[in-house]
């Protein structure tokens, strides 16, 4: 990038550090950004600034929040018995979006995945362990994502977590709704097979 000046280099090099940002992108990122208007590149950099200082993982459920315990775990409305387990903060509100689930939430911010080397000890496992032993839980729903990460992470979790409450679960999966079968890969389509339930 010899051809840049070095203050367009550099934002383009940082812009490819985002996930899903290649190098055109961060290109066409940066050059919208210099046909803007001062005051919108000073906002940009503020918010992620603010975000930065601000934002802190909550200590109960970790996730994300300006205050701790952040307002899921501190909500009298929500119902402390049951408890559902998700990678990301980013899946907890894909969650919460469908008005559909009213308990709480721990997040683990991650997968197992040993290519990675991801292993138990860097997700949030020992503290959701410790929350089952104080808090008294008759759900867990085993939310991760249905990848092989997201399928091994729920395989090591539901073993640890049958001695210690009621019912684990896990999400459904199978065919999004609107969708076509012939679109549909053989595993989803499989686990909508298995998943299957009475109709009424």
């Amino acid at each position: 990038m010899a051809y840049y000046p070095e203050p367009v280099a550099r934002l383009i090099e940082a812009l490819q550090k985002l996930p899903g940002i290649g190098p055109k992108t961060a290109q066409r990122l940066t050059f919208f950004l210099l046909k803007r208007p001062p005051e919108e590149a000073t906002a940009l950099s503020e918010a992620i600034a603010r975000v930065k200082a601000q934002i802190v993982n909550c200590s109960v459920c970790f996730n994300v929040t300006e205050e701790d315990p952040c307002r899921i775990c501190t909500d009298p409305a929500r119902d402390p018995k049951s408890l559902c387990v998700v990678e990301e903060p980013n899946d907890l509100l894909a969650i919460e979006r469908t008005g559909q689930y009213r308990g709480r939430y721990h997040v683990l911010l991650g997968a197992l995945s040993p290519l990675d080397g991801i292993g138990p000890e860097d997700l949030r496992v020992r503290e959701l362990l410790a929350r089952l032993e104080t808090q008294a839980v008759d759900e867990v729903i085993l939310a991760t994502n249905p990848n092989v990460e997201g399928e091994a992470t729920a395989i090591y979790l539901a073993k640890l977590l049958r001695p210690l409450v009621g019912h684990v679960t896990r999400i459904a999966r199978g065919l999004p709704v609107g969708g076509d079968l012939e679109y549909a890969d053989e595993v989803t389509l499989g686990k909508s097979l298995e998943g299957r339930k009475e109709m009424g």
